[in-house]
């Protein structure tokens, strides 16, 4: 695409394996197992203000993912955190995301790959608001997958793995290429799940209701949200959610690190009006993320 900068070709440093490289000189061999097999756990976190939002909680869900995915990450918490902030210094960013992961290197080429090393980078970049205030309250529109979000003893759900990100690409691809902004997921049972990479909420009769994460990730901006509306005293429901549902909905709204709260006004042959629920949780979230 004209104006993109490639990711591979710019400015600044990657924490790569325990020091700062420059940016275009952190790379990883054709045969690395991570490329090969998806063993690669990752996080998605954002800098506001020069402070990374959530770090502790970041870092720690990334040492879990690897833990589940059998991938001992060689470094603490306090490490990795450390990692993130001489990153988010080195390369001077204000507002920003933050990608830390890690993966299975190039020792073993097949399925098992138990002498592969674990390696870990960090790599942030500028990254302002997706929306303006307005636009974000003119709400997106979402198709829904023909993928569906695996049964729990089918894949590892609980971390943030590259494989389970496949199918999202798939479905957020076909919806932008028929004039969607994202994708809503049903999970195995046909219950509402997620969005390609955000939690979903509804607000039913005055109440916040989201889908149990029963078999997709927790996000920690979910958690983030759940908190934030039970101080406003609204009553927050997590339960299945079926599509037929969504007809007695007033308000939807997707939440994640890259998304915050995005309001959503469209899913299919469902319609919502961006509301005052929308607006308030918008705002305290990002009062909290700056404060």
């Amino acid at each position: 695409m004209a104006g993109v900068i490639p990711f591979d070709d710019r400015d600044g440093f990657i924490w790569f394996d325990g020091e700062l490289a420059p940016w275009r000189d952190a790379k990883i061999h054709v045969l690395t197992h991570g490329l090969h097999y998806g063993s690669c756990v990752f996080e998605g976190e954002r800098v506001y203000g020069g402070k990374v939002f959530k770090l502790a909680e970041h870092t720690e869900r990334l040492l879990v993912s690897g833990d589940i995915l059998g991938m001992k990450i060689p470094y603490s918490a306090a490490e990795i955190d450390a990692a993130i902030m001489a990153t988010v210094k080195a390369n001077g960013i204000v507002d920003g995301y933050v990608r830390p992961f890690a993966w299975r290197g190039s020792e073993m080429m097949g399925v098992a790959a138990q002498s592969s090393k674990i390696h870990l980078a960090v790599a942030v970049w500028s990254w302002p608001s997706y929306w303006s205030p307005e636009a974000r309250m003119r709400g997106i529109r979402l198709n829904i997958s023909q993928w569906r979000r695996p049964h729990p003893d089918t894949a590892p759900v609980a971390a943030k793995a590259a494989g389970l990100y496949m199918i999202c690409t798939m479905s957020k691809h076909k919806a932008e290429g028929d004039g969607f902004e994202d994708s809503l997921m049903l999970d195995y049972r046909g219950q509402v799940a997620e969005a390609t990479g955000a939690n979903i909420f509804f607000v039913f009769d005055g109440e916040l209701h989201t889908p149990l994460a029963d078999c997709f990730l927790n996000g920690i901006t979910r958690q983030t949200v759940i908190a934030i509306a039970k101080k406003r005293g609204l009553k927050v429901v997590e339960r299945a959610i079926f599509p037929e549902e969504l007809t007695k909905a007033t308000e939807c709204f997707l939440s994640g690190t890259a998304a915050e709260v995005t309001p959503v006004r469209e899913i299919g042959p469902y319609t919502f009006l961006p509301g005052e629920i929308s607006k308030m949780l918008i705002n305290d979230y990002d009062a909290l993320v700056r404060s």
